[in-house]
């Protein structure tokens, strides 16, 4: 299936999940995210949810980082570049929502993509050969391009890996890891 197809499936697939099975499947991703090789790394990258968007809520996730005396860092978006800048989590300088109604940081320490050892990474799809499909904008293309070959690529899912995904283009980035309520998949 081509990425826009499957990005309307997967649209679809994530509405009919009540937010109740969101949280607790989410829940299931963070505890995951233990049986990954990635806890002696210490600057982590994730994403904030969009939850209208039925995206995982890395709530859980974000608790788990910091709970284990990690550097977190999220982003925001630069929309004149489609780059994102990184700064080092603090809850009291996300205030707004983007156009996209995704939450960013206004100001903060920060962040160079170098500086990154794991990023969690949001996706519509994947496949089994840990290819994915976001949305569509190239934001992740450009950040992941950014960080170095040995930084570890994390996507969340509440999903199976289709068996291919048509389109790929050379700078896809694929994924190191999948993590689905189930399972860890590494590719």
């Amino acid at each position: 299936m081509n990425k826009q197809a499957l990005r309307t499936l997967y649209k679809q697939k994530r509405a009919a999940i009540t937010p109740t099975q969101q949280a607790l499947l989410s829940q299931q991703i963070a505890l995951q995210t233990l049986q990954l090789p990635i806890w002696d790394k210490q600057v982590f990258h994730c994403f904030l949810s969009i939850l209208s968007f039925g995206e995982v809520d890395t709530s859980y996730l974000i608790r788990l980082i910091l709970e284990r005396g990690k550097q977190l860092v999220v982003s925001r978006t630069v929309m004149e570049t489609v780059r994102m800048e990184h700064f080092l989590y603090d809850p009291s300088l996300i205030q707004t929502n983007n156009k996209w109604h995704i939450p960013e940081p206004q100001g903060g320490t920060l962040v160079k993509s170098e500086e990154i050892e794991v990023v969690f990474i949001p996706l519509l799809a994947y496949d089994i050969k840990g290819n994915r499909v976001g949305y569509g904008k190239g934001f992740y293309d450009h950040f992941l391009a950014e960080c170095l070959t040995t930084t570890l690529k994390v996507g969340l899912s509440f999903f199976l890996p289709e068996t291919a995904i048509e389109g790929i283009r050379k700078e896809d980035i694929p994924l190191d890891y999948v993590l689905t309520p189930e399972r860890v998949f590494k590719f």
